[in-house]
């Protein structure tokens, strides 16, 4: 048997060698330990403010796509990170927020032509930005949900462009068609609800070029001498009147007081009733006023009639002209003097006698914005209007005594109709409004064991309408789902399409601004997710038949609140909350913003 014989200076050199490796693996380990030193507080990660790519492996995609990680600088308060973009300058991103409301300031965001791709064919898919939101996390969710608020933004413009290159000027698009679509709602098809209701979202997204165009038409074509036939009072307050106020409000630009005017003037004969309770249809021309025969025989509408206020009122002090708050104060008057069976309002009130007719209630269609304006007026006249406040705390209470249960399999608290004093154990998608609204009693509530209780309600109703959600193929919820021995949450044989409403959107917005908590961020995104997955066309969105069979066809309509509303409160969703801040502004019930009063 051999010997073996160490060379001396051999082993030397080895143990250099192995000193070396353990300081280079010592070396990255503590970084990798700094860069997940993050303390959350209120489930908002708050730490050094470094920017961190938890996944190692992809860290060489950071580097070859934007946005760059630049380098850590490190203040005595705060860590701040600078970024590259497009290599062509570095801002300042913001630090790791903590409180639920602080005062920061908005990122620069770019808006080139050949950024946004606006002049260019539509683009079908955005797979780069797709590819890069999917494979890099980081621990910042500042700089997540900058790419997850860009991508909400390329989306507008996705929309705007179909629009503008089909249907300009029109009520609405036809993304498949290519070709406009007219609703009678808007008093005929040159009246442009996608113009005017798309536009302040443009303005808030900072699309500067988009909104010029949307500027300039309103501008020079605008006017209510387009309306031709039948229009709906209601849907011409919160989309015309509303988008006009709103955007005056942003701009100071006086003109688009006079284009608000002119729709406010346009509508006071609906008004012209005994009661003073407006009728549901107008036709501008000859001031002829009418209701809906399938209105309970003739009758007008709660949500309609009770979804005026914000609107009338902002109109009135911008305008200097009394009559529009006069008009739905008699409104607001009438509805608080009639008679209410256990406190709760019917969806039926006569104009002529001022009294509700039938017994059913509802929190979605035909009730729901109602309920929304009663907080909404209190915290838009600066928490001054007393009667609004009273009236929406009672019915509050009925609501919460009356219509709000829950399930038994899965233990899911939701609203119901009532017909005749029976619970209808279904909700609307239009009735997912109501975490927000909850949201917002509760921040208002003088104790604090109030306002712990009233906002949990809030995010027990928004965990349902997640359910309706994540419990279809798509992750889209349906226009109406059950509570019954087939179904929970769902609606597996009828009204299982989708018309791109906003309301379940909107309520994870509030509570996301209002609770702090990352998981209603989290699922807008998983909503705009499905939607760019599912309803993404050549140009434009479109709806669903079936939100449980992809497969089964397409709703041809891309809506004017899609742009309006669904966009918009994504948009917001994963922006600083000081960006239309809930301190001083108050959404109409098609997102549009109006400031809350200083006096």
């Amino acid at each position: 048997m051999k010997t073996v014989r160490f060379n001396k200076q051999a082993l030397a050199v080895v143990a250099a060698c192995f000193i070396f490796l353990l300081c280079i693996v010592s070396y990255f380990s503590t970084t990798s330990s700094e860069a997940h030193n993050t303390v959350v507080v209120g489930d908002r990660p708050r730490g050094g403010g470094r920017l961190a790519v938890r996944d190692v492996a992809n860290r060489h995609i950071a580097e070859q796509k934007e946005p760059e990680i630049s380098r850590v600088i490190h203040s005595k308060s705060v860590g701040e990170v600078e970024r590259v973009v497009s290599q062509e300058k570095i801002e300042k991103l913001r630090p790791a927020r903590v409180d639920p409301k602080p005062q920061v300031e908005k990122v620069e965001e770019k808006t080139s032509t050949e950024e946004t791709g606006v002049g260019k064919a539509p683009i079908q898919s955005s797979e780069g930005l797709e590819k890069l939101i999917g494979k890099i996390h980081y621990e910042d969710k500042d700089e997540e949900n900058d790419l997850r608020r860009q991508k909400v933004k390329e989306m507008m413009i996705h929309a705007w462009q179909g629009y503008k290159n089909y249907s300009w000027g029109a009520n609405e698009l036809k993304p498949v068609a290519k070709t406009p679509n007219s609703q009678n709602i808007f008093g005929g098809s040159q009246m442009p609800a996608t113009i005017v209701d798309a536009a302040d979202t443009l303005y808030i997204m900072d699309l500067k070029e988009q909104y010029k165009e949307a500027r300039d038409y309103i501008e020079k074509n605008f006017s209510m001498a387009k309306s031709t036939s039948t229009l709906s009072v209601f849907e011409t307050t919160i989309r015309f009147l509303g988008g006009l106020l709103s955007l005056y409000a942003l701009t100071q630009e006086p003109f688009y007081i006079e284009k608000a005017r002119e729709v406010g003037e346009a509508l006071l004969p609906a008004f012209n009733t005994p009661s003073g309770i407006p009728k549901s249809n107008l036709d501008v021309a000859s001031k002829h006023a009418s209701n809906y025969g399938w209105a309970n025989g003739g009758q007008s509408i709660l949500s309609e009639v009770g979804s005026l206020h914000l609107e009338f009122l902002y109109l009135s002090r911008i305008a200097q002209a009394p009559i529009f708050e006069k008009k739905v104060k008699k409104v607001r008057d009438a509805l608080e003097k009639a008679e209410k069976p256990n406190g709760l309002y019917s969806n039926y009130i006569s104009p002529d006698t001022g009294r509700f007719t039938g017994s059913h209630m509802s929190l979605g269609a035909l009730g729901d914005s109602f309920y929304e304006y009663l907080i909404k007026s209190y915290v838009q006249s600066n928490y001054t209007d007393r009667q609004a406040k009273n009236m929406y705390w009672d019915v509050s209470d009925a609501i919460q005594k009356h219509m709000i249960k829950v399930s038994k399999q899965s233990k899911l608290t939701y609203t119901v109709e009532l017909n005749n004093g029976h619970p209808q154990h279904k909700m609307g998608h239009l009735a997912c409004f109501v975490p927000g609204m909850f949201a917002l009693q509760a921040i208002n509530e003088d104790t604090e064991e109030e306002k712990s209780r009233i906002m949990t309600l809030a995010e027990e109703l928004a965990k349902t309408c997640h359910e309706s959600y994540i419990r279809t193929e798509t992750h889209i919820g349906p226009e109406m789902f059950y509570f019954n021995d087939n179904d929970e949450a769902t609606s597996k044989h009828s009204e299982n399409g989708y018309i791109q409403r906003p309301e379940v959107i909107e309520g994870w917005f509030y509570l996301w601004r209002l609770t702090g908590k990352t998981m209603y961020r989290d699922w807008v995104w998983d909503a705009v997710q499905a939607v760019e997955k599912y309803c993404r066309v050549d140009s434009g969105f479109t709806g669903l038949q079936n939100v449980y069979n992809p497969k089964s066809g397409r709703d041809d309509v891309m809506q004017s609140f899609f742009l309006a509303e669904f966009l918009k409160y994504a948009y917001l969703t994963f922006a600083d909350d000081s960006l239309i801040s809930l301190e001083k502004w108050v959404f109409n019930t098609e997102a549009h913003p109006v400031p809350i009063l200083s006096h």
